[in-house]
């Protein structure tokens, strides 16, 4: 649909709509390549609109999903050892997304992915602090482990916080526990249980900040609603 110009260049942000008659008056816009007078319209869609020779093009959609992250995919968008990546999981989505954050190979669970930079940045700066709480299957499990699994460890030079960690269950050497870190350290949850002398046979995130992983399938993916969005300060 055609516009007036001066309609089309305040709504990009770059002026207001008098300050754009201005410049279309001062012969500084271009339609397809020919110079723009007063009174002009052109259809945004269709037409290649330049302002001082910059073409005018719209922010893209900002996109924020969560993902139920399987075992067996990689966190990245492309992956040189041809092994699944998170991307295939949500390929439907739209738009290009990238993960906020990483979970390894083998673990699992909540993931968020977005086109958003800013977001994905403030969200991973140490500063954030941002809870990340998870089910910790293992074997080799002996009464009194947790309290070696809280102990801050090194890794890549710096000391970690100390773990939140409860006991859900166990049978024998077999358990599940509640972890809850306020840090995304490289596969720092398996390293703190390697302290302990216990395996991780399975690693599930199931919330990270106030986000839950509730009920979505693995595999599945769902955009963030209007509330998770405004706890995340989106």
């Amino acid at each position: 649909m055609e516009e007036r110009l001066q309609k089309i260049i305040a709504r990009y942000g770059l002026a207001s709509r008098r300050k754009a008659e201005e410049m279309i008056a001062a012969r500084r816009v271009r339609v397809n390549g020919n110079t723009a007078g007063p009174g002009d319209t052109a259809d945004e869609l269709v037409d290649v609109i330049e302002v001082d020779g910059v073409r005018l093009r719209r922010e893209p959609e900002r996109v924020y999903l969560m993902l139920n992250k399987p075992r067996g995919y990689v966190t990245t968008l492309q992956d040189e050892k041809g092994r699944k990546t998170v991307a295939e999981l949500v390929k439907d989505c739209g738009v290009r997304v990238y993960p906020v954050g990483r979970l390894d190979l083998n673990s699992e669970g909540l993931l968020l992915m977005t086109n958003d930079g800013a977001f994905a940045n403030r969200l991973m700066h140490p500063s954030a602090a941002v809870e990340k709480e998870y089910l910790v299957w293992l074997s080799g499990y002996y009464a009194g482990c947790e309290e070696t699994i809280r102990k801050p460890i090194e890794i890549d030079g710096r000391r970690t916080s100390p773990a939140e960690v409860s006991l859900v269950k166990a049978e024998g050497q077999v358990a599940l526990l509640r972890i809850t870190i306020h840090e995304g350290r490289n596969r720092q949850i398996r390293r703190l249980c390697e302290q302990a002398n216990v395996t991780v046979t399975r690693l599930r995130r199931i919330r990270e900040g106030a986000l839950q992983l509730g009920e979505l399938g693995v595999g599945r993916w769902r955009p963030l609603t209007a509330q998770e969005m405004e706890q995340l300060g989106v």
